[in-house]
């Protein structure tokens, strides 16, 4: 008898990657899901660091998105649906392991939810400037929104500026202020603690109470209600607060009686999902991530990061992180 014709061959098993999903409210989980293979025009990066942003992340993690604001707040290469499951985030720093020639070997950023590996369009990704270190490219993001604000609400030279909240965009648009010519920039906070990350920074410091009032602008990034009351009232006569607090689906109560008509004050909302209307014409989105990973080649902006955990203790981090404040900023993702 003839030997039985062998099993035809079979494929190798598909590739897989690991991304953490919110489950459910305060719930969250690594999973496995299948990699493809890049085709011509995508990049395989492995992800090497990725960047919680704190405000934003762990309002998605409580599920306290606002239905309204499901379509606007979804993020680039997001899975799922708000409120769960859903695979979310927009700050990760990878190795280009396959792709383009130019690309292959560049350590790159992109605006993708933490997942160990991924395969994207190439034109998704930023190759960094030479000489940004990796862990410090995960604020491309928060800088990108602290540019923004500044275009939304241009500081000019000599101008009194004041900060209310002391995170990681609030930090961001006060070390660009200061940059300008002749700006006193006041980085306010609750936290006596955080006068020494703005003397890091080079600005000034101060607690809600004690405030240099009459302020020419007023950049509100806190996070909670009372902060934006406490934007208002440091703003001088004709001055514009720019709000970037985003509160979800919690309600905001502001006193906008008495004096805030005489005054002629302006709120002007800054969110970082469109170019701010005087540059729209000339500024692109990649365009403007460019230049804020260019901005992080200031090392001062590694006092940002102040945690760090590995991948697979993700569920657990942003279970903490969604608790009460502990004085982290940017927590940091590390991957194998």
């Amino acid at each position: 008898m003839s030997a039985p014709a062998p099993d035809p061959p079979r494929g190798l098993p598909p590739a897989t990657a690991r991304a953490f999903w919110t489950t459910g409210p305060g719930r969250g989980e690594i999973r496995d899901q299948p990699l493809p293979e890049p085709v011509e025009g995508e990049v395989a990066v492995r992800c090497r660091w990725s960047g919680i942003s704190r405000g934003t992340e762990t309002l998605v993690f409580r599920g306290r998105v606002p239905e309204s604001e499901w379509a606007r707040m979804r993020c680039p290469f997001q899975e799922g649906a708000f409120p769960a499951p859903v695979k979310y985030g927009y700050a990760a720093v990878g190795e280009v392991e396959a792709g383009p020639p130019g690309l292959q070997g560049r350590m790159v950023f992109c605006l993708h939810p933490h997942q160990d590996r991924f395969v994207v369009p190439a034109d998704s990704v930023l190759p960094l400037p030479d000489g940004l270190p990796a862990r410090r490219a995960v604020l491309a993001a928060n800088l990108e929104t602290a540019v923004n604000a500044l275009w939304d609400s241009p500081v000019l030279p000599g101008q009194r500026i004041a900060v209310v909240g002391a995170g990681v965009v609030g930090a961001a648009i006060a070390r660009l202020a200061a940059a300008v010519p002749g700006a006193a920039v006041t980085l306010v906070d609750i936290d006596p603690a955080k006068a020494a990350l703005a003397a890091t920074l080079g600005v000034g410091f101060s607690l809600p109470d004690a405030a240099p009032a009459d302020c020419d602008g007023v950049f509100e990034v806190s996070g909670v209600p009372d902060g934006l009351v406490t934007a208002l009232a440091l703003a001088g006569d004709e001055a514009v607060v720019t709000v970037l607090s985003w509160f979800g689906s919690s309600p905001v109560a502001l006193p906008l009686g008495g004096a805030f008509h005489a005054r002629r004050l302006t709120l002007r909302a800054s969110q970082v999902g469109r170019v701010a209307p005087e540059q729209r014409g000339r500024w692109s989105y990649r365009r403007r991530l460019a230049l804020a990973l260019d901005l992080l080649q200031d090392p001062a902006y590694d006092f940002l990061l102040t945690g760090e955990s590995d991948f697979a203790d993700l569920p657990r981090t942003m279970a903490r992180l969604a608790g009460p404040p502990d004085g982290t900023l940017c927590h940091v993702v590390r991957y194998p």
